[in-house]
């Protein structure tokens, strides 16, 4: 964020979805509908635990410039004990839709948040190793 490599430790959970745009398409002679893939679209969803304000403050940013924030993202999947090795999957572009801008919950022994997010590409920097299951 802002040039800046930042570790963020506080994730509970992160899921990132790429849906493809179609479009119908109607054929003479055909019954049903054929469908052509026209773009796609990315997006994600994460849960922070609640102790960081760097979220909130990129959007008290916005709310006052106008000026949105866009980050990279570093996603690692790796078990030291598996011999699948360690997949890194690179956001770029990521742009968050909403945040809470102040949560106070006395009866939850830890505070989180879920958050939604947008990006522009993704691509693997490493991949799982092919592992043959027994």
């Amino acid at each position: 964020m802002d040039g800046n490599v930042e570790t963020m430790f506080y994730v509970k959970n992160i899921e990132v979805n790429v849906e493809k745009n179609k479009e119908e398409i109607p054929v003479l002679g055909y019954v049903g509908v054929k469908h052509k893939a026209a773009g796609w679209k990315g997006s994600g969803s994460m849960t922070l635990y609640y102790l960081t304000s760097k979220f909130r403050k990129m959007m008290i940013d916005y709310m006052k410039t106008g000026v949105d924030t866009y980050f990279d993202l570093l996603i690692e999947n790796e078990d030291k004990s598996s011999s699948t090795g360690k997949q890194t999957l690179k956001l770029t572009g990521v742009n968050i839709d909403s945040i809470i801008l102040s949560k106070l919950d006395i009866e939850s022994a830890v505070l989180d948040e879920d958050v939604d997010f947008t990006f522009n590409a993704a691509d693997y920097i490493n991949t799982f190793n092919d592992v043959e299951l027994e």
